[in-house]
């Protein structure tokens, strides 16, 4: 483009190079948001040049995300990128890709999922307390059973 002399680089311009970092980043937050549902992983890495903590945390929840998302959401986003690119062709033969047949478990997921996380969180509060009473263990030993 002209903008800078062969002898240049971007790295020279703290200014220049935290805005194409900030861009960088952006962009790559919403590529991945389009294509796979969640932010982009390692941002904080692009952006401070090192893993921080809650970058950390926001990359385990994005993991998550794209766990759940892949595994019981995306199906009908491939069928539907599938149509508009023309890898799918309609056809009155063949039977419907979108139909849903037998039994949908994922609607049940979120659900299990929350009393699963609820459990755990109510198990390490109650092993927390074990010392001071015999029913703080026997509470600890149901919730870890449920």
């Amino acid at each position: 483009m002209g903008a800078l002399s062969s002898a240049e680089s971007i790295s020279q311009s703290d200014i220049i190079n935290d805005k194409f970092k900030k861009l960088w980043v952006e962009h790559g937050d919403e590529l991945s948001l389009e294509y796979a549902g969640s932010y982009a992983l390692k941002g904080d890495l692009v952006r401070y040049g090192r893993q921080t903590l809650p970058g950390l945390i926001k990359d385990g929840m994005s993991a998550l995300s794209r766990y759940y998302l892949n595994n019981f959401h995306d199906g009908v986003r491939q069928d539907a990128l599938d149509l508009i690119s023309g890898y799918y062709t309609v056809s009155k033969s063949s039977s419907s890709p979108f139909q849903i047949i037998g039994f949908e478990s994922a609607p049940y997921l979120p659900v299990a999922s929350a009393i699963i996380v609820g459990g755990i969180t109510v198990t390490t509060f109650t092993l927390s307390q074990v010392g001071r009473s015999a029913q703080h263990l026997i509470s600890s030993i149901i919730f870890a059973g449920l």
